[in-house]
């Protein structure tokens, strides 16, 4: 019986021994995650004005594409207007000779 006791004493001495190692690298492995997180947080915290940098630049870039777009379609439109213009003021110009011709005849 003392032999048993014995066993039981030894085995729940064992048992406490793993539950308090399973307790320290429980408590390990929470501190190490914590440590990242902060770690993580403290570079996002740090690329922050990188990152505003970058939204800035492709919104430039975005603008300026669009304005040399609206240039080019504004010149395509200005070169068709001066066509038109051309085209009637010759037509302008032929109706009012055959005006100044027309009642000679």
């Amino acid at each position: 019986m003392d032999d048993t006791l014995s066993r039981l004493l030894d085995a729940e001495m064992r048992a406490e021994a793993l539950a308090s190692q399973a307790e320290a690298e429980q408590e390990r492995i929470i501190q190490q995650a914590l440590a990242d997180t902060r770690a993580d947080n403290d570079r996002f915290t740090a690329r922050i004005p990188e990152l505003h940098r970058s939204f800035i630049a492709k919104a430039e870039e975005r603008a300026e594409q669009t304005v040399a777009e609206l240039r080019r379609r504004y010149d395509e439109r200005h070169i068709q207007l001066r066509n038109q213009a051309e085209q009637r003021e010759e037509d302008a110009l032929e109706a009012a000779f055959q005006i100044l011709i027309g009642p000679e005849r």
